[in-house]
């Protein structure tokens, strides 16, 4: 177990190295965090996505979803287990939407996966297929009536959730939403992120950045996107004025990134192994964290209480923190 006691006021503060966490100690306080490590579980195959929902956990690897009980650390055996795609072909992103009992499912396969969970034993309820051979991230609008699919051949697809039909399709590599629902932002391996009005299903803006975009997050409460790069960099700017921040602590590319509800701070993950967290908008590091293999995926729970991570060794990590 690894304790983490922040306090956060003044840029200029020492750093100490305790463990694999990072501690700055300053003169005042202006935010207190406890970080806690307080479960890892241990999925068959690789962990690559993950959803948090209050008092259970879903973690994606190959072929299957394992629906975890949080409230029981260290428990070793899965609530249940959901075969969504043939053994070998690996789940890259779920969504649980905020009724509690339906579950999206993508990964290496046209078809994208709807589950209930509502019912004594979980069923497939629609499937949704694309004519892209893989899905690689999701996002839901907030009155879950719209699927966001980000696919293998660059495409977005658009997807009316009531109908199960397709609505409009776009290239780009990673997705977001505004929590309005009336914006969606998007990042390309053309080195460009782009900003979408879906009232009118016309582009707002185009940013270009110097490196391929991998992983983006906007900011809940403001005007503030963070942006994970192949370069290893986080870059975190402002949707209507030039105002920018570069941060610099990944050591590699930066593969996924996610918002607190508070807007207050995000964390990103990398395949160097760190699971870092940052203030916004300007980046001061809260904690850092080392795993033992790259950060594949990461989320937040709707309280900002839990983190959870999934990474390259099979296994997921839940992280608690205490303000």
């Amino acid at each position: 177990m690894r304790h983490c006691r922040v306090l956060h006021l003044h840029p200029l503060c020492k750093q100490i190295k305790m463990k694999n966490i990072y501690v700055r100690l300053c003169e005042l306080s202006v935010l207190q965090i406890i970080f806690r490590n307080i479960n890892i579980i241990y999925h068959m195959r690789i962990g690559i996505s993950i959803v948090l929902r209050p008092a259970s956990k879903r973690n994606c690897g190959v072929g299957c979803v394992k629906v975890w009980d949080i409230s029981q650390p260290g428990s070793k055996t899965a609530v249940s287990e959901l075969v969504c795609l043939q053994r070998d072909n690996y789940i890259r992103s779920c969504k649980l939407l905020p009724d509690g009992r339906t579950l999206i499912v993508g990964g290496e396969a046209s078809t994208i996966c709807i589950w209930d969970l509502g019912t004594p034993t979980p069923r497939i309820k629609a499937e949704l297929t694309s004519s892209a051979p893989a899905c690689y991230a999701l996002a839901i609008s907030p009155d879950s009536k719209v699927c966001f699919s980000c696919c293998s051949d660059g495409n977005i697809a658009v997807w009316d959730l009531h109908n199960q039909n397709l609505a409009i399709q776009t290239k780009e590599s990673c997705i977001d939403i505004s929590s309005d629902g009336t914006k969606l932002w998007t990042g390309g391996l053309d080195n460009t992120v782009r900003s979408w009005d879906l009232r009118e299903g016309r582009q707002l803006q185009q940013h270009d950045f110097t490196s391929q975009i991998f992983s983006l997050g906007y900011c809940p409460t403001g005007e503030w996107l963070a942006v994970g790069m192949e370069s290893s960099n986080v870059e975190v700017l402002h949707c209507s004025k030039p105002d920018k921040y570069q941060l610099h602590l990944h050591e590699s590319c930066v593969l996924s990134l996610k918002f607190a509800s508070c807007g207050k701070w995000f964390v990103s993950t990398g395949k160097d192994n760190l699971l870092n967290a940052w203030r916004t908008p300007y980046g001061a590091s809260i904690f850092q964290s080392k795993e033992s293999s790259s950060v594949l995926s990461c989320d937040i729970s709707s309280d900002d209480k839990y983190i959870v991570t999934g990474s390259g060794d099979k296994k997921a990590t839940v992280y608690e923190v205490i303000y």
